[in-house]
């Protein structure tokens, strides 16, 4: 795996298609990876994509409907039948308990591994741990729907200009940096502040307080663009984005990278949905997504 990096494994909406597979998506974080919204067929994209069960540490689930969760099942019995040594902790409605139980249960398996169940009851902090800290929002969809967000913790960028002033080299860097003083020179003095990546996924939903809360900053954001601006109703109705609201969210919120995805049947070409982004405002770097697409969380800031 790369340090930082999205596998992108589905992209489409509501059924698969010759081209695209139900939603998934892998993001490996500094040996962590968390897979959002697996679909069915997400086993079959993992081994396209090169990725496997032993990748996986988190699994976070935006909602119960079948095209962010039928994967659940040989997921789970995936990591399972591989033996993953290490505890997966699941984050999912607490609404959809069922489901989940269903899902994880769906047929006889010998289970091998140890699949934490971390049901997500309202907005705020999920794990605060190292190295990143995961949050959830409430979006607006016909069923109960969270997005998710990972803050890494703010550093600080040594200053080599002010260190050679101050003498401090080799060794005596690390001692500064561990113990905030050396020789009546302090940290702050020899450094700035360096802002941790962020990370946001926005799934189903309608424009909501949620969406704004969860793309805030974002370096890479992942966004549904289910229709196209000229189909706003039927986005509004169904409880989702069009292509130039989520644009003009990227935009607002100072978006570095948006990940366009989970678009519907009705467009066999995407990149009209590309368009009405930019249109919007959005002038980052923008990726109107394909399954087993990789992209790189952007370097830092």
């Amino acid at each position: 795996m790369s340090v930082r990096e999205l596998v992108v494994l589905g992209t489409a909406s509501q059924v698969p298609t010759r081209r695209r597979n139900h939603n998934g998506y892998l993001l490996c974080w500094d040996g962590e990876g968390l897979l959002f919204d697996p679909g069915e067929g997400t086993q079959r994209q993992m081994t396209h994509a090169g990725v496997s069960a032993t990748d996986i540490t988190r699994i976070c689930v935006s909602h119960f409907h079948g095209d962010h969760s039928l994967g659940l099942a040989g997921v789970i019995q995936r990591i399972n039948g591989d033996g993953v040594p290490h505890p997966v902790r699941a984050h999912y409605p607490a609404s959809g308990q069922v489901y989940f139980e269903r899902l994880r249960y769906a047929t006889a398996y010998q289970e091998r591994a140890v699949i934490e169940e971390h049901p997500v009851t309202a907005d705020g902090v999920l794990d605060a741990g190292p190295p990143f800290t995961l949050s959830a929002a409430r979006l607006s969809h016909p069923v109960e729907s969270f997005g998710y967000r990972l803050v890494e913790p703010d550093g600080r960028r040594m200053l080599p200009e002010r260190l050679a002033e101050a003498g401090i080299r080799g060794p005596e860097v690390r001692r500064l940096q561990d113990e905030g003083e050396l020789r009546g020179v302090r940290l702050a003095e020899m450094s700035e502040r360096r802002p941790g990546q962020r990370f946001g996924f926005v799934m189903d939903t309608r424009l909501c307080p949620g969406v704004y809360t969860l793309a805030e900053g974002c370096d890479l954001l992942v966004m549904e663009a289910t229709f196209l601006d000229e189909d706003a109703a039927l986005a509004d109705t169904y409880g989702h984005l069009t292509a130039g609201q989520a644009g003009e969210v990227a935009a607002r919120c100072g978006v570095r990278h948006l990940v366009l995805t989970h678009f519907s049947q009705r467009y066999p070409d995407p990149e009209p949905l590309g368009a009405q982004a930019r249109a919007a405002g959005f002038t980052g770097e923008l990726t109107v997504a394909e399954d087993l697409d990789r992209i790189p969380v952007p370097g830092r800031r």
